[in-house]
């Protein structure tokens, strides 16, 4: 997975600097996700990984699939990745991509995960402290996972705050062997 962010690092910033220049994140979102999804269908992901399937008849089998949906750009752009032998790379271009957009908009993507489902009162709450904290504006996505037990576990960038009774149990377990 470093690898592919790695060489999906430059691609992304491409994308990213066009999509500034001409004011069209939504666009370059669309394309990114449309491209994703028909790379990781699972039929698609057979013919790109069959050796015998050559370079043209697979940039042919993309294009039909692609063309239409796609923008002139981003029609380019999977020319430019079936030529660098890069199509394993787009989730990874659409994920960071992504980033740097929300990054621009003054936007941090953060992750929840908690036990239950967090009614929406709470999550407003959340929002509202983490916008605080932060000083951005937060888009949140929610997961469950009964593991925690209670409280929560909030991830942003590369910040990670606990407040999970599993995290709360396993520092005290710590600090007991000590």
């Amino acid at each position: 997975m470093a690898e592919f962010a790695t060489l999906a690092r430059p691609y992304a910033n491409a994308v990213f600097d066009l999509a500034v220049e001409a004011d069209n994140f939504d666009d370059w979102s669309n394309d990114l996700n449309f491209l994703t999804t028909v790379i990781e269908d699972t039929t698609m992901t057979a013919v790109i990984a069959n050796p015998q399937v050559d370079k043209n008849t697979l940039t042919r089998l993309l294009l039909d699939v692609c063309e239409e949906p796609l923008s002139k750009l981003g029609v380019n752009l999977l020319k430019i990745l079936l030529e660098n032998k890069r199509l394993n790379t787009i989730p990874q271009i659409a994920l960071q991509f992504e980033q740097l957009k929300a990054q621009h908009q003054g936007m941090r993507k953060v992750e929840i995960t908690a036990p239950y489902p967090v009614e929406p009162q709470q999550q407003q709450e959340i929002e509202t402290a983490l916008k605080r904290r932060l000083g951005k504006t937060v888009d949140v996505d929610i997961t469950l996972d009964k593991s925690l037990l209670g409280g929560c576990l909030i991830r942003t960038g590369d910040e990670v705050i606990d407040v999970s009774m599993k995290g709360h149990l396993q520092r005290l377990a710590t600090e007991l062997r000590r």
